[in-house]
């Protein structure tokens, strides 16, 4: 089988472990991947059914009880739908960690990502809370950053519901989730809580500008790619798109005062396009006197753990995460 989107240099840095998978997953969807579906409803449906499929190849996460709440807010604002998260064996008083999907911020649901989000309630032990955060282009801007934050307030002012530790939160975030953790982690910073004890980035999706190497290098991967990524930040900001009014809460790339902000993990493949923002951000933070953890995996494409979860490197990640989590929620 011969995938026609990748060039032969990509071809050969590919982990050979994940190259079949990519090669599936672009038959499946198309050779120019979720991008190429130019109807985003369609996308949208797609992507799940492309989730669902990483799910069940996925870590067990059968053990795991689930809670769906609906979070009324203020007038002007519809409510807000959130899945908590327990291990059904253990009992008593958990970390919480709030759980933001990915999908470019165009994509994706808390039903898209519940075998992922329930598989890391179990094995790190600790509730996680998965969040419905508006997606563009219905909701853009800053909306989707105050959604994440809507939630936290929720969940620190209804830990003891749920039997979750206030005083030990933290956000874990993948792709556009994870730039929505960094951006939530300063709002809380600037707002002047909840606190969090901790950030956790994967693949984050940071910057507007796509101004770095790997930003103009990944371009026939697929999988996510610069063309996607441009048409995604479009989408999401609007009229701010190409502008210097971008606020650094919906592209932490851009911000300038990182201090302050909880101790982080940082991962990232050495095939995804946020690879150099992603390394920049973590500088910036190390400079900035934050605590940072950062992985990088290589010849590994942006979602690998998602798409090929039978790698050794989406193992090692896997293990990983949760041993990070674990130290710095028992810290």
């Amino acid at each position: 089988m011969r995938v026609h989107s990748l060039s032969s240099p990509f071809a050969e840095r590919i982990d050979p472990q994940m190259r079949p998978q990519l090669e599936r997953f672009l038959q499946f969807v198309g050779p120019r991947g979720f991008h190429g579906i130019a109807d985003l409803a369609k996308r949208r449906a797609c992507f799940e059914e492309v989730m669902a499929l990483a799910a069940a190849r996925g870590p067990d996460a059968s053990r795991v009880t689930r809670y769906d709440v609906g979070i009324a807010r203020d007038a002007g604002k519809a409510d807000l739908a959130v899945r908590v998260y327990r291990p059904a064996n253990i009992q008593g008083v958990l970390p919480g960690l709030m759980y933001l999907h990915g999908g470019g911020m165009i994509m994706g649901s808390i039903a898209a990502d519940d075998g992922f989000a329930a598989a890391l309630s179990e094995a790190a032990g600790c509730a996680v809370v998965s969040v419905e955060y508006g997606l563009a282009p219905e909701s853009s801007g800053l909306k989707p950053v105050e959604d994440c934050y809507d939630a936290l307030l929720w969940l620190h002012g209804h830990s003891k519901a749920y039997d979750i530790d206030p005083e030990c939160l933290g956000v874990f975030g993948c792709s556009a989730g994870g730039g929505l953790a960094a951006g939530l982690s300063m709002l809380a910073r600037d707002r002047g809580g909840p606190a969090l004890r901790y950030q956790m980035l994967i693949y984050p999706m940071l910057d507007d500008r796509n101004t770095t190497m790997s930003s103009r290098e990944i371009v026939d991967l697929g999988v996510w790619d610069r063309q996607a990524n441009l048409e995604a930040w479009e989408l999401f900001l609007g009229s701010d798109f190409n502008s210097d009014q971008v606020s650094p809460y919906v592209a932490p790339g851009r911000a300038q005062d990182l201090s302050g902000l909880p101790a982080t993990y940082i991962e990232v493949g050495t095939l995804d396009l946020f690879f150099d923002e992603d390394v920049v951000f973590a500088e910036r933070l190390s400079g900035h006197g934050v605590e940072v953890e950062f992985h990088e995996y290589q010849g590994a494409y942006h979602g690998f753990d998602q798409l090929a979860p039978g790698a050794d490197a989406t193992r090692r990640a896997f293990m990983n995460r949760i041993d990070a989590l674990k130290r710095a929620f028992h810290r």
